[in-house]
């Protein structure tokens, strides 16, 4: 039995969710036209990027996964279209899995959580000065230190940049755990606005003080810097992009890029200062991957592995 569009009421419909029998709106003012078949389309990463659609009277459309677009309320399917026998998906495009995760993702810190965040001891300037007078005549400390103490702004990607910068300088160079984490804590209790760029200072800040945290012993604080590093993940409220957003974060997580060529060419080229740089960013990553509880590929126990082998290079 077929029923005609022509009294149908517009509403949306996101294209993931587009079944057989369904309505679609095509581009300009004709009528809808009912779904007869649905595609997905991969990009060349195995992302589901494009759902193709073929109508009634042998159109097709293509549709941006994460498009909406306008449909009617009738779902009967049309007398020639085959229908799929009782307990079988009616929508050609399945769903995409939700990605287990590695570790429980915990909801965002509570206050009581947020309390093991110490206050800090004066303004951002403050504990930066406080920071560098530990370390006189240390250049990296003194080159990033003279900038942040003329103020601290926290809505500049450059400042942000510099604190984090100074937090790993503190650590890894100077192996002054407490300073480092009084500096990156300036940066770790600001909240993700949206910003990927200036996000990118407060991940590597969150990482670093969670890893330090571990190694004193503070575990139930360096769960804290996890959770707030994982916040961003679970930003996104629409169903469909959540799952698209976990697959390829899934996927990072899994292949990361740890500059292994990068290192062994400067390894053979005798070229120390080049395989230092590279050796940082790769340490950069494995906090980073600690820090979300490991991957499928890499465990806990093997990052703690590598970046104690990391920490012993660069410090060398």
């Amino acid at each position: 039995m077929t029923h005609s569009p022509a009294d149908q009421q517009y509403r949306e419909k996101q294209a993931g969710a587009l079944q057989i029998g369904d309505y679609l709106y095509l581009p300009g003012d004709g009528p809808a036209e009912q779904i007869t078949q649905i595609e997905l389309e991969h990009d060349d990463f195995g992302v589901p990027a494009l759902v193709v659609v073929t109508t009634l009277d042998g159109g097709n459309v293509r549709i941006a996964v994460g498009s909406s677009v306008p449909v009617g309320e009738t779902t009967a399917v049309p007398d020639d279209v085959d229908t799929p026998a009782e307990g079988t998906p009616a929508v050609v495009v399945p769903p995409l899995p939700a990605v287990a995760p590695t570790v429980s993702r915990s909801a965002e810190p509570d206050p009581a959580q947020l309390a093991l965040i110490p206050e800090p001891t004066g303004s951002p300037e403050n504990v930066v000065a406080a920071a560098a007078e530990s370390h006189p005549g240390r250049t990296g400390v003194a080159v990033l230190s003279e900038r942040l103490v003329k103020g601290v702004n926290t809505k500049s990607g450059s400042c942000l940049r510099d604190l984090s910068d100074l937090a790993h300088e503190l650590f890894i160079e100077q192996r002054d755990a407490d300073n480092a984490l009084a500096v990156a804590d300036i940066l770790n209790v600001l909240p993700f606005d949206g910003n990927r760029d200036r996000w990118m200072s407060v991940e590597r800040s969150l990482a670093l003080s969670s890893f330090i945290c571990r190694e004193l012993g503070q575990t139930e604080r360096a769960e804290v810097y996890d959770q707030l590093l994982r916040a961003p993940d679970s930003v996104e409220t629409d169903p469909f992009k959540a799952r698209i957003a976990a697959k390829v974060r899934q996927r990072a997580l899994n292949e990361p890029n740890l500059y292994d060529k990068e290192i062994f060419r400067s390894i053979d080229n005798g070229n120390r200062d080049a395989e230092r740089e590279w050796r940082l960013l790769r340490l950069e990553t494995l906090l980073f991957l600690r820090s979300h509880g490991g991957s499928h590929t890499l465990g806990e126990a093997e990052l703690d592995h590598r970046i104690a082998n990391e920490l012993e290079a660069v410090r060398a």
